[in-house]
């Protein structure tokens, strides 16, 4: 004989009118006991609610979209769930013998040392699921979706707040959370994938003082932006050294009437970029990028190298190419006129594009080191900051002697140079930049 169990809603928390937002079950399902049968959602929280017997669902009388209350029925289950009451009459005989204790104390031997003590039972610990804790959400953004739905979207890896629901008011569906599983997988393995970005706060500084509103520029919004991505996908690394630019820097200055007469302005940087050719072609990695999945190291047979260049409209990176093929001089004629069109707006804009190397100069600013933010693609950036004479001991006559030294800064994608070569790299730099005959080798 079967029986049939109406099933009714428990106590909802004294919630009236709460809205059915999903149906979990059909007729014909068997349900077992605590399975979730319906999903209520509230103006303040998303419940399940579930079956207090298992049976097989016979009768639905609700339907999505309902409001309900307590006591208000959901369906009709037929039992099947076994009581687990045994009668008498159906209870096995079980017949065991048991001898007496004196003749079970004469057959065991005494123990030769005494028991030792049983430890306490130690509880069992919660494990963190470390696949649940990479769900986050965006501060402000709280999913739409039911419980089921989260718990299935925690069991997967699933960051909800990435997910578009196609359900309604946008609620986001199991089949929703399946399709986009599928296109993360299918993307490439060079993507970061389901990367969240906290968003900022939202202060009214207006509360704490008198202050004006001022409109980033199109270049701070498009650099900033750049950035921002470059800082994101490349792990930054950066090495500092200092080079001896003493010989080098009385050199440029006894060059500088000869310049003068040929309408160029003899700078430091334009040095400083034969010394980063020197240092590509023996350590060509520095000149290289990453390809799209990430799978492939793509060495570029040309060397087009980029330099900061400080605008009143914000940072641009004009392009002097094909730096391998041309003298000081011309480099230093093309940093001034690449300069000047830069902070006139009328750079094009293939001038900013297709370098491999960038070099960032705050040294007629200030500073002693910084670390510049690789301009990605490229793989490596040179930092360079104000030099200072300091007392660097000689070996020779073993003496200190004031020498102007430049410190540099170099940060590298860690994807692609290890420790060992940034340093190599620096160090090639400080030996070309100690001599200056060695850059016409």
């Amino acid at each position: 004989m079967t029986t049939q169990k109406e099933i009714l809603v428990p106590d909802i928390g004294g919630f009236d009118a709460v809205e059915i937002i999903e149906v979990l079950v059909a007729v014909g399902d068997a349900v077992s006991k605590e399975q979730p049968l319906i999903t209520l959602e509230s103006d303040k929280a998303s419940m399940e609610i579930p079956s207090p017997v298992a049976g097989i669902v016979r009768e639905i009388k609700i339907r999505l979209g309902d409001k309900v209350s307590e006591g208000q029925p959901i369906l009709v289950l037929e039992l099947t769930e076994n009581t687990g009451a045994t009668t008498a009459a159906t209870a096995p005989v079980v017949t065991s013998f048991t001898p007496p204790a004196a003749d079970i104390a004469a057959t065991v031997p005494p123990p030769s040392r005494p028991a030792p003590a049983v430890p306490a039972p130690i509880a069992p610990k919660d494990t963190p699921n470390p696949v649940a804790e990479r769900v986050e959400f965006a501060p402000g953004k709280l999913p739409h979706a039911s419980p089921s739905v989260r718990r299935f979207a925690r069991e997967l890896g699933a960051n909800l707040a990435l997910i578009t629901g196609s359900g309604a008011h946008g609620r986001i569906l199991k089949e929703d959370v399946q399709a986009w599983v599928k296109g993360e997988l299918a993307r490439p393995r060079g993507e970061a994938q389901g990367f969240v970005l906290a968003a900022g706060p939202a202060i009214d500084f207006s509360k704490f003082g008198p202050i004006e509103t001022q409109a980033l520029t199109r270049i701070q919004k498009l650099s900033g932006a750049n950035l921002h991505r470059n800082w994101i996908t490349a792990p930054h690394v950066t090495q500092f050294d200092e080079a001896d630019i003493t010989d080098l820097e009385e050199f440029r200055k006894s060059m500088g009437d000869d310049a003068a007469k040929k309408g160029v302005k003899l700078t430091l940087l334009a040095f400083l970029m034969k010394a980063v050719v020197n240092a590509l072609r023996t350590y060509p990695k520095f000149n290289a990028s990453l390809d799209p999945d990430g799978e492939n190291l793509i060495l570029k047979q040309y060397i087009h190298i980029g330099f900061a260049c400080d605008t009143p409209d914000g940072l641009v990176v004009p392009v002097i190419r094909d730096v391998n093929q041309k003298d000081v001089m011309t480099i230093a004629r093309d940093l001034a006129d690449l300069s000047a069109r830069a902070r006139e707006r009328k750079l094009k804009v293939e001038e900013m594009q297709g370098g491999c190397f960038t070099i960032s100069s705050l040294g007629g600013i200030g500073g002693t080191a910084f670390t510049p933010i690789i301009n990605c693609p490229e793989v490596a950036i040179l930092g360079l900051s104000r030099a200072d004479t300091k007392p660097i001991w000689n070996k020779a006559t073993k003496a200190f002697e004031p020498r102007l030294m430049l410190p540099l800064s170099l940060s590298y994608d860690h994807r692609v140079i290890d420790g060992a070569d940034g340093a190599r790299f620096t160090s090639h730099l400080r030996l070309m930049l100690s001599d200056v005959r060695r850059l016409l080798l």
